[in-house]
C-alpha cells in the first residue's frame, strides 16, 4: 500500500448514517493491542481556539526534552499534519505502512469504523511506535462520543473556548454543548477550563463534583498584555515576564493562560518543564491558518474562521490591528454553516467582498454566497475559482489596501497555492 492508496481507502470511509458512539473504535483499538493504553495524553475539547491551544502545548513540551505527539484536525495543506512527533509530521511511508497495518482488523469488524474512527486508531499506533511521553489529543467533534474519548483518563482534560457550532449534533445552546464536550473529563483526572460565561463554566463544576476531578480555571487576571502588532504579541504571566507569541488577536492571550494553567497542572504532576522551554515553545509555535500574514503590499491575511464566535476574534483583530482600515474580503463557506450570522460583522470593515467556492463536497457556491453578502450594499465578486479570487481580491485591493479571507479552513491550502503562484513581492 503506497501513501494514496491508503488515503484513498481511510476517505472512502462514510459516517453518514452511523450511530454516533464509541464502540467502534474502541473495539478496532482492542484488536490492536491497545495502544492508547499505552500513552499518555493532554486532551484537549472546545469550540474555539483547540488547535492553537495543542499546539502551544506540544511546542512546549518539545522544547522541554519530552517525546510529544501531536493530533490535530482539520489539516491546512496536507493530511500528514494531522498527526506529528516533535514538530516532525508522519511520513508518506509510515502512514502508508500504518494503515495497511489497521485495515483488515478495520474490515473485520461487523460495524465498520468512521473515517475519524480509523485515522484516530493509526495516529495512536503512531505515537506508541514513537515511543511519545505525551500526546497533546485534539478532539474532532464534541468530547464524550468523539472517537478520541477511547484513552483513558488523560494528565488534563482542556475545554477551550465554547460557542456555537455543529448545533444539530452537539445540542442548541451552549450548555448543551458544553455537556457535550465535558464528556472528555474522567474520574479523578484535572480539567483546565478556559473563562467561560457563568452558566457554561457551572456546567464544568458540576461534571468535575460529579467525578472527583480537580477544576483550574484559566482566567486572564494573572495576564497582562506589553505590546503586540502584525509580528507578535508580548505579555507577562503571573512571575514569567516577556513572554511572546507569534500567534495574533486577543483571543490567543486567553488561549495562552489556558497553556500555562494547563503546564502548571503537569508541573504539580512531577512534568519537568522548565522556564526556558515554556519561553522557547511560546515564541517559536507555529499554527498556521489563524489571522497569519502571508504577504505585503497588500496585506495579505488568511483567518481560517468558520463560525460566528471566530469571526467575532476576527472582528477584534480588525480594531486591534488594522485600525481605520477598509478591508477586501475572500470569503467562501460551507452551506450547512450559519453564513447568514457569520458574516454580518465585518460589513462595517469592508471595502468589498469577493467570493469562492471552497474544495469541499459541503461548500457553498460562490455565486449564492455573493447574493447573500450583496445585502451589505458593497460591491461582490464572486469568481470561478479560488486562485481567480485570490488574484481578484489582490487586484482590488491595490498595493497599500489590505486582504483578508475567511470563512472557512478548507479554502486556505488552495489560498496559500494560489499566493505561492503569484510573483515575489
Amino acid at each position: 500500500m503506497n501513501v494514496n492508496e491508503a488515503l484513498n481507502y481511510i476517505h472512502s470511509i462514510s459516517w453518514m448514517g452511523t450511530i454516533p458512539g464509541l464502540e467502534r473504535v474502541r473495539e478496532l483499538l482492542r484488536r490492536m493491542g491497545n495502544p492508547e493504553k499505552k500513552l499518555k495524553f493532554i486532551h484537549i475539547a472546545g469550540t474555539n481556539g483547540k488547535g492553537s491551544t495543542a499546539a502551544m502545548l506540544a511546542s512546549v513540551l518539545t522544547g522541554a526534552g519530552y517525546r510529544t505527539g501531536l493530533y490535530t484536525s482539520p489539516y491546512i495543506l496536507r493530511f500528514n499534519e494531522r498527526m506529528q512527533v516533535c514538530g516532525e509530521e508522519i511520513s508518506d511511508e509510515e502512514l502508508a505502512e500504518i494503515t495497511e497495518f489497521v485495515r483488515p482488523m478495520a474490515d473485520g469488524m461487523e460495524a465498520h469504523p468512521t473515517e475519524f474512527d480509523l485515522v484516530t486508531a493509526i495516529a495512536m499506533e503512531y505515537f506508541l511506535r514513537h515511543e511519545c511521553d505525551i500526546v497533546v489529543l485534539e478532539v474532532g467533534l464534541g468530547g464524550e462520543l468523539d472517537s478520541t474519548n477511547a484513552i483513558p483518563a488523560p494528565e488534563a482534560a482542556v475545554i477551550c473556548n465554547i460557542g456555537l457550532d455543529h448545533m444539530q449534533l452537539l445540542g442548541d445552546t451552549p450548555e448543551k454543548i458544553a455537556r457535550a464536550k465535558a464528556g472528555i473529563v474522567k474520574d479523578g483526572c484535572d480539567c483546565v477550563l478556559y473563562a467561560q460565561s457563568p452558566s457554561v463554566e457551572a456546567v464544568f463544576e458540576e461534571v468535575c463534583r460529579e467525578k472527583g476531578a480537580r477544576l483550574h480555571r484559566a482566567g486572564m487576571e494573572p495576564l497582562r498584555l506589553i505590546s503586540h502588532g502584525l509580528e507578535g504579541q508580548t505579555f507577562d504571566w503571573k512571575q514569567l515576564a516577556g513572554l511572546r507569541i507569534p500567534l495574533l488577536g486577543e483571543h490567543q492571550l486567553h488561549n495562552a493562560s489556558v497553556v500555562l494553567t494547563t503546564l502548571e497542572v503537569l508541573a504539580q504532576k512531577g512534568w519537568n518543564i522548565p522556564e526556558s522551554a515554556i519561553r522557547a515553545g511560546l515564541e517559536s509555535v507555529y499554527w498556521p491558518g489563524r489571522f497569519q500574514l502571508m504577504r505585503r503590499d497588500p496585506l495579505f491575511i488568511i483567518d481560517g474562521g468558520h463560525n460566528p464566535q471566530c469571526l467575532d476574534a476576527l472582528v477584534q483583530a480588525f480594531r486591534d490591528y488594522l485600525p481605520g482600515r477598509k478591508i477586501t474580503f475572500l470569503n467562501g463557506c460551507m452551506a450547512d454553516k450559519d453564513y447568514g450570522e457569520m458574516f454580518r460583522d465585518l460589513a462595517p470593515f469592508a471595502k468589498e467582498f469577493v467570493t469562492v467556492t471552497p474544495d469541499n463536497p459541503r461548500a457553498l457556491r460562490a455565486d449564492k454566497l455573493a447574493g447573500h453578502l450583496a445585502r451589505y450594499a458593497l460591491p461582490v465578486t464572486p469568481c470561478e475559482s479560488v486562485e481567480a479570487g485570490v488574484r481578484t481580491a489582490i487586484e482590488h485591493a491595490g498595493a497599500d489596501g489590505v486582504v483578508c479571507a475567511c470563512g472557512s479552513l478548507y479554502m486556505i491550502s488552495e489560498i496559500c497555492a494560489a499566493l505561492d503562484r503569484l510573483p515575489p513581492r
